[in-house]
Formats: structure tokens, sequence, C-alpha cells
């Protein structure tokens, strides 16, 4: 299936590990400019291995998403670089590295950093994004989000509650964007082997009585017999599918909608 997004520009928070990689890797494979904004050391370090080995440009940037002058930095020279942008991929995010169950097993000061990273790094760069995408009348734009934040899992409460707020302001956006031609998607991933979720199991382990206390392999396989009907880890590789195709024409009449990749852990009627 053709995706038309040859000689694309796009952008993908959070692109130089996990998914958002996974993302930035699809979106070079079908030709399109790949501008990384990450707080990772290597971010340009990864930009370079992806411009080499796909044939394509791009450019790294290191931005902390919470920083709404880094955030207009980052835009200004992703431009400058590369052009106007067609696509955003928001894929920056944090858990709060704390274990639920309940939620009491945090402070009030523990939802702090989530909520600023998770919550005001998507209205960062929702805000810079949005006004040459409505000049240009044309662009997309997929938050990812986590089926988390549809559940409300109390595994770790403040990323629960960030993730609902990013389909929420997703939603937002889908319905002030339409005018200008411009879609807004959110994709859920379920269980994929990432670091954030081996933090999560981390956290878990660390206050799992010593005889209770299982290995990141046997925590995740019980989890995923008991939640995922397919049986099965989600991939990178499988959310960035459907990345892809959200932002492609072929889904020019989505708006607005939250797509599940998580092997059915979560139905919609």
């Amino acid at each position: 299936m053709e995706l038309h997004l040859k000689g694309k520009v796009v952008v993908v928070t959070g692109g130089a590990s996990g998914i958002g990689y996974a993302v930035a890797e699809g979106f070079a494979a079908e030709g399109a400019q790949i501008a990384l904004w990450d707080y990772a050391e290597r971010t340009q370090e990864v930009a370079a291995d992806i411009e080499r080995y796909y044939s394509v440009r791009a450019t790294g940037l290191r931005v902390d998403v919470t920083s709404e002058l880094e955030v207009l930095t980052a835009l200004s020279r992703t431009v400058e670089a590369l052009g106007a942008i067609d696509h955003l991929v928001h894929s920056a995010a944090i858990g709060s590295g704390k274990f639920g169950f309940p939620f009491t097993n945090l402070r009030p000061s523990d939802w702090l950093r989530p909520l600023e990273v998770n919550i005001m790094g998507m209205a960062n760069v929702a805000h810079a994004v949005a006004p040459q995408m409505m000049e240009r009348k044309a662009g997309t734009m997929v938050f990812l989000a986590s089926v988390a934040g549809q559940i409300g899992s109390q595994t770790d409460p403040p990323y629960s509650a960030t993730k609902a707020a990013n389909i929420n302001f997703a939603q937002c956006l889908a319905k002030d964007l339409a005018p200008y031609g411009v879609r807004v998607n959110t994709v859920c991933p379920g269980m994929v082997q990432t670091p954030l979720n081996q933090s999560v199991w981390q956290a878990w382990h660390e206050n799992a009585l010593p005889q209770e206390r299982l290995s990141y392999e046997e925590w995740a396989e019980r989890k995923i017999r008991a939640v995922v009907p397919l049986g099965k880890w989600q991939t990178p590789q499988a959310i960035a599918d459907m990345v892809l195709f959200l932002s492609s024409e072929r889904t020019e009449h989505v708006t607005g909608q939250t797509i599940n990749v998580d092997g059915g852990f979560v139905m919609h009627w």
C-alpha cells in the first residue's frame, strides 16, 4: 500500500529510543525527512544513523519538551534544516517511577514531573506546530498515549492520568484543527517492551515482598496471559505501522480517533 510519505517532513518527539525510534525508522523507510526532538544526549547520533542507513535527510535536536522556548527553538531549527513540518508524532513521555496499588504508595509530589512532561510537553509541542499547519491548511498530528489512559490503570496513577489527558486534548485539537484540514489522532500502545515498561516492573519489584518477586520476564509473561487476548507482546514496529497509516493519505477521513494497538486488551464498540 502506497502511503505517499516520501519527501515529507516529520517531527518525532521522543524519537531517539523505544516506540519513537521505531516511528522515525518507519517514516525514513518510506523516504520521509526526519527531525528527532528528544532529551537524550545521543539524539544527534541517532539522527545521523537514520540519515546514513535510509539515505534521507535527518536532524537530531536535544529538546526538553517542558520548555516552551526550547520547543519553539527546535521548530525554527527544523524548518530551517528541512522545511515546513507535514507530520508530527509526539511520543515523548515518562512514568512516575513509582508503583501504585494503591495510589497512596505515592506522594502528591510524585505527580509533578509526569504532569509537566506528559501534559505540558504535549501542549508546548501542539502550540508550536499547529499555527504553520493551519496556515498551510495541511498536516497531521499523532499523539502516543496508552491503554492505561482508558482503563484507570492503578499501576502508575500519574502516568495513567496524563495519558487520559493526552487523549482528551487530542480530541480538542482534532475539533479545532479540522476546519484547516489538519487531522489529529491518538495511538494507544498496550504491552510493549520498552524502558518505560521495564521501569514499571522495577518499581513493583522494589516494593514486593522478597518471596513474591519475579523477574521482568516472568512478571510480564503473567500480565500478558492475564490481560492480552492475543497473548503476545506488542512491538514498537506494530505501533509505528499504525502511526504511519494514520499520518498517510489513506486515512484522510480519520480524525479525533483513539486507536489501540494492544492485542485486544481494551475493546470498544
